[in-house]
């Protein structure tokens, strides 16, 4: 025991302070606040998107759609473009509202959020069209052509302008930091028109913005010009780091170390999901997109709880319904049942602090190692073009094969995979949760605590 005792005090050490201390950041809290916000909106849009590619898997709806919804199609595909089209602005905004909130708050300054979002998203707007450096002169890019179209520096795609898309969110964050750094700056220097107490609060407000919003302009002009006469801009140079990290995590490799990492965190008592994915949320909505347009990655959309942890962290599912049915042990009994109907929309708390997993050597293999294997089927399958890639979002509580089948747009063999995920997962726990079981049922009848 204490070997395991050993594993458990070194991810403590140097993967739960670590990570502990990132997730405590507030540029990490206000893209976690960013991704939890775009989710409704991206699953809204992604119904619609579903709506319109379902006649591409079942083709006998074709001819009933070419009558009826695609008739209005370029009505309700509005709804999709407003989101996954603009993706980019709504982490912005709620960046700069968050990260705002979070200095007024911690730091007790004068900080209007809906200022801070406000700026981020002129500071945004700047940088979008593309310039270009010529014999002097920066111009606007003119360019329409069969490869691209650019009117007056602004990218023209199919869901609008090109930038505001997923494309454009990293970007977005990084000039929303900047934009509410130099609020605050403005503040706690006191550069800032103040207003007497007789003057509306609207009004006080815009007067009290004027010079953080000169200032915000001024930085990223100098910021966006100099990049332009470098030959690039302020895009293109986020770009770099943010593709070498995409690329990574789009490997079967990269991800093997993502679910290691969320259930090393969760082994230790800390929602390992809830701090990972505040890096993920953009990476796997910009591979959604991706796909969309004609790519094939795996890692996109809800990938992992439509495939990976089935049944909430761990994929747990399949063994919660065995020990709620077939476990000897009463305390496993009870909790199985209680934790059923949790479990079918991947919520499984009640499982991990209540079986428990947390601190559990005996429930510790499993706990990593059925992920591990339902990632490693979903990737493979979707690597290999067995299963269609996901292109629309759903709502992470899905139960098992609804959330696969909607993602990718109706294909039966992507609940055909999620099943077989499951099984997988559940064989692997399998062994571990009999013995735990049997263990349980010694201590029930008089043994000594096994924890």
């Amino acid at each position: 025991m204490s070997s395991e005792n050993k594993i458990f005090a070194l991810f403590e050490k140097y993967l739960m302070g670590p990570m502990g201390k990132i997730a405590s950041y507030r540029f990490v809290r206000a893209v976690m606040a960013a991704g939890m916000a775009s989710i409704p909106f991206t699953i809204v849009g992604s119904m619609f998107l579903v709506l319109n590619v379902l006649p591409l898997t079942f083709t006998f709806l074709e001819g009933i759609f070419n009558e009826t919804f695609f008739r209005i199609s370029d009505l309700y595909m509005l709804a999709f473009k407003a989101t996954m089209g603009i993706l980019a602005l709504y982490f912005t905004l709620v960046i700069g509202y968050e990260y705002t909130k979070m200095f007024a708050e911690e730091e007790d300054l004068n900080l209007n959020p809906l200022n801070g979002a406000l700026l981020s998203m002129f500071a945004f707007f700047i940088t979008i069209p593309e310039l270009v450096l010529d014999q002097g002169r920066m111009s606007l890019v003119q360019q329409i052509d069969d490869s691209r179209k650019v009117i007056s520096g602004w990218e023209m795609v199919d869901s609008g302008v090109g930038r505001l898309g997923t494309t454009g969110i990293f970007a977005g964050i990084l000039i929303a930091v900047i934009a509410v750094q130099v609020y605050r700056l403005c503040v706690k220097r006191n550069w800032v028109i103040k207003m007497p107490e007789a003057v509306p609060e609207g009004v006080s407000r815009s007067f009290t913005a004027l010079i953080p919003a000169f200032l915000v302009a001024l930085v990223i002009l100098v910021i966006n010009g100099t990049l332009v006469a470098l030959g690039t801009d302020l895009f293109k140079v986020v770009a770099i780091p943010f593709s070498f990290v995409v690329n990574l995590t789009n490997s079967w490799l990269g991800i093997m170390v993502i679910y290691f990492l969320i259930h090393a965190l969760w082994i230790v008592g800390i929602h390992g999901a809830n701090i990972i994915s505040a890096f993920l949320t953009p990476i796997v909505l910009s591979n959604m997109q991706a796909n969309m347009d004609g790519a094939n990655i795996p890692f996109a959309g809800e990938f992992q709880n439509s495939f990976v942890i089935i049944g909430g962290s761990g994929a747990t599912l399949g063994m919660v319904i065995f020990i709620a049915f077939l476990a000897k042990s009463q305390q496993l009994k009870i909790l199985g049942k209680a934790s059923l109907a949790p479990g079918i929309f991947n919520i499984n708390e009640p499982i991990i602090f209540g079986l428990p997993i947390v601190y559990n050597p005996y429930l510790a293999i499993p706990f990593f190692l059925a992920p591990m294997a339902s990632g490693t089927i979903a990737y493979w399958a979707i690597k290999l073009e067995f299963i269609n890639p996901i292109i629309a979002q759903v709502p992470w509580p899905s139960p098992i094969g609804l959330g696969a089948f909607i993602g990718t747009a109706g294909d039966l063999l992507a609940v055909v995979a999620a099943v077989i995920s499951s099984v997988v997962a559940f064989l692997i726990w399998l062994p571990f949760i009999k013995l735990y079981d049997k263990k349980l049922v010694e201590q029930e009848n008089g043994g000594e605590a096994i924890i």
